[in-house]
């Protein structure tokens, strides 16, 4: 394979230049000679960030204009947010390589030492997604939680300026945009299971793009991809989006994959949850049994379906 140039789509927000940063440069590193350059593109998503969401929620919207520009041939690749992929993507994309995952979990900031024991009873907490709201709920009935939304830059300000007593953000984004804030505590999954491929990245593009393709497979983690599958298996066989509060969370060992799942209302008070590990080679279909598991034991009630 020749070098050349890589068209790289990306958001422009700060934590999405960092990761397209990241995936820049170990591109570069791993193919001597190639040059991927960055291209801005305002999703959709980026639009709606201040405002309600719309009723089919955001997470469609966040890769919307970037898998038109994958499909109209100006960009080669786009990087997203795992957790912002729908489960099915435009036809003619796939998602080519998944590199290194972060630290999957979600950080309370403001909580104390104690964490999510430590609020004060009633305290305001701050986040947008249903997921976060409803599990909070469940570990902690007396919280209000606020709707915070905009970046992390943003809702770390409103946290300074009194507006709330904590909010909770993803661990990995923290660390992508270099943020040690000493008041930020890991909350386990335990607690608080992550969002389906939270802290992962995917790089998606046109399935018939062999070359392209190629090169991005050369940066996958087999381990990342593997649980991400199982995950996202779970996310279309459960039919879910992101303002439904739905998790899954994966982990591989020595070819096994394991899989936690749930699905709870918005409130937090009725939830079902599920487990199972399998062959890391059947990853996918082990997130879809969970699914399946679940919708037999009345997730679709919970899902207003």
């Amino acid at each position: 394979m020749t070098p050349g140039i890589l068209r790289l789509g990306t958001r422009g927000s700060a934590l999405a230049r960092a990761q397209a940063d990241l995936v820049r440069r170990a591109l570069e590193r791993r193919h001597p000679g190639l040059a991927v350059t960055p291209v801005i593109i305002r999703t959709s998503g980026d639009e709606q960030t201040s405002r309600p969401p719309v009723p089919s929620g955001l997470k469609g919207l966040f890769v919307k204009e970037i898998e038109e520009a994958l499909l109209a041939g100006t960009i080669d690749f786009g990087v997203h947010s795992m957790k912002d992929l729908p489960a099915r993507l435009a036809p003619g994309l796939i998602v080519a390589a998944v590199p290194e995952r972060a630290d999957a979990r979600d950080v309370l900031i403001g909580g104390g030492a104690g964490g999510l024991a430590d609020l004060p009873p009633r305290a305001r907490v701050g986040t947008a997604s249903a997921r976060r709201r409803a599990l909070l709920l469940a570990r902690r009935g007396d919280l209000e939680i606020v709707e915070l939304r905009g970046n992390v830059d943003t809702r770390l300000r409103r946290w300074r300026e009194g507006v709330v007593e904590a909010i909770v953000l993803a661990a990995a984004g923290l660390a992508r945009l270099g943020l040690a804030e000493p008041a930020a505590r890991p909350i386990e999954p335990d607690d608080l299971l992550p969002a389906v491929g939270q802290g992962a990245l995917a790089l998606e593009c046109r399935a018939d793009d062999r070359e392209t393709r190629e090169r991005l497979a050369a940066i996958e983690d087999a381990d990342a991809a593997t649980a991400v599958a199982a995950e996202r298996g779970f996310l279309l066989g459960i039919g879910g989006d992101c303002n439904t509060p739905l998790a899954a969370h994966a982990t591989v060992h020595g070819g096994e994959v394991a899989l936690r799942a749930l699905v709870c209302d918005p409130t937090g008070t009725r939830r079902l949850e599920a487990a199972a590990s399998g062959p890391a080679s059947a990853a996918e279909r082990l997130g879809q049994t969970l699914a399946e598991r679940l919708l037999a034991r009345g997730a679709a009630a919970l899902l207003g379906r």
